[in-house]
């Protein structure tokens, strides 16, 4: 019987099937600290520059730190990208997750936005380095037709550890424990502390993964095929290579065209789309208690995870059908028009409610394209130094591109026009263009062995 006539699930095993669940949960974690931080940056700063500052010095300070994240995602995923060819998948992940997980931990005691910035560009190298260790993982052990449903299934729970961060908010952050301990403001242990906090339990992923995940077959053989040739004194391919991932043409123009994938989305999402807590609080519901602004947040943007985990099996199912590239082209285009209708015109609390599902269904669509495009554009020996080369460097620009969407604010402030944090935002998901312009050049994989 033809493998086209049952699911694709029923070709897994039970060693792929947990190899899936153990590669989404240390992706699902990653995203619940990003959350985690997206819901307290704002509280984090208020507290620890003080009662003088104000609501536009904390955007500023919120977006360096924010910019910082991303420089250390991006730097980790360079490093951890070129490990997880060198070193293995499994040992690479185990260790990224160990990494965001200790660094979340230690935010918990920040007391100036200097230390909380260092630490978030620290946990930031792990978080860069968990992606295409999960990825390329699962993109080798699956059968070539599970393969894209599989990675979108991993990307799509990614969604999950978001909605679970914004359940830690909803928990933790209108909570105030008095521990009087001198370091801290007031002895006060608020509860975007504790939310850190929270972030240490992923550390225990780390044991399933040393003691049950094996490294896949295909980077064995890699790795056994460069040993014996080197062994014999003929010229051996390296693995995780730079200088072949631009030095040969084909990989060369597929990491052009990948980085800037990820740039259009990454801006987008980051440079905008997690900054809707902000629109909340500070425009929408301005005149509102900061408990109930608090509240409200939470649950946006926990309704703004649920529309992107919806967003990601659509575009899974989009490029299962039709196309890789028709995919990307329908979700940039969604999310450039979401995205300038919510920030732009949403100004009621009940519009929260239905508006803020669907910015994370168009936002987060185009995300599901990364995590099954990018190691399809690659061989094993540089799968995954090419996938986290591009998910990563696009990130130093999206830093230059969150950046932008807090001076902006500042800017448009000086300007004397009206609502500047709206106009930022319109001003920013022009980016989304950028990604539609690039598809004309980006190569078509659906149906497609991995290229070796």
């Amino acid at each position: 019987m033809s493998s086209e006539r049952y699911p694709w699930y029923r070709e897994l095993s039970g060693y792929q099937w947990w190899i899936l669940i153990i590669a989404t949960l240390g992706w699902l974690f990653d995203t619940m600290d990003q959350r985690i931080f997206v819901l307290a940056r704002s509280r984090a700063l208020a507290e620890v520059l003080g009662p003088q500052s104000s609501p536009e010095s904390v955007k500023f300070y919120g977006s360096i730190a924010t910019a910082f994240l991303l420089i250390g995602w991006a730097t980790g995923g360079l490093i951890f990208g070129t490990l997880g060819d060198r070193l293995g998948r499994a040992k690479t992940l185990m260790i990224t997750v160990a990494t965001y997980s200790f660094f979340t931990g230690i935010s918990a005691l920040s007391v100036s936005w200097w230390d909380f910035t260092l630490y978030r560009f620290l946990t930031g190298l792990g978080v860069g380095g968990a992606f295409a260790a999960a990825v390329t993982l699962v993109a080798e052990v699956m059968p070539d037709r599970a393969r894209p449903h599989a990675l979108g299934i991993l990307q799509a729970m990614s969604a999950i550890g978001n909605i679970l961060g914004s359940l830690i908010g909803f928990v933790f952050l209108p909570i105030s424990l008095n521990l009087g301990w001198t370091f801290l403001p007031e002895g006060m242990f608020h509860g975007w502390r504790l939310m850190f906090c929270m972030g240490i339990i992923p550390a225990i992923l780390c044991v399933f993964i040393l003691a049950t995940v094996r490294e896949p077959e295909a980077w064995v053989a890699a790795r056994r095929a460069a040993r014996e040739a080197r062994e014999r004194g003929e010229p051996a391919v390296k693995l995780g290579s730079w200088r072949e991932l631009w030095g040969d043409p084909r990989w060369r123009h597929n990491t052009i065209i990948g980085v800037t994938l990820v740039l259009a989305g990454a801006i987008g999402l980051w440079g905008i789309g997690f900054w809707s807590p902000e629109l909340i609080r500070d425009n929408v519901l301005a005149g509102a208690t900061k408990e109930h602004q608090d509240r409200v947040s939470s649950i946006a943007t926990a309704l703004q995870d649920v529309g992107a985990f919806f967003g990601i099996l659509a575009y899974t199912w989009m490029t299962a059908y039709f196309g890789r590239r028709s995919a990307f082209a329908a979700s940039f285009l969604l999310a450039f028009a979401v995205t300038a209708g919510v920030f732009g015109f949403v100004n009621r609390e009940w519009q929260i409610y239905f508006a803020t599902p669907i910015l994370g269904f168009a936002t987060l669509a185009p995300f599901g394209g990364y995590a099954i495009y990018l190691p399809e554009l690659y061989p094993t020996r540089l799968r995954s130094t090419g996938t986290g080369f591009c998910y990563n460097v696009a990130r130093y620009l999206t830093a230059v591109g969150v950046f932008s969407m807090g001076s902006l604010t500042v800017v448009f402030a000086y300007l004397g026009v009206g609502e500047p944090f709206r106009w930022a935002a319109m001003s920013v998901a022009l980016i989304y263009i950028l990604g539609i312009v690039v598809l004309r050049w980006a190569p078509e994989t659906k149906d497609k062995p991995l290229p070796e």
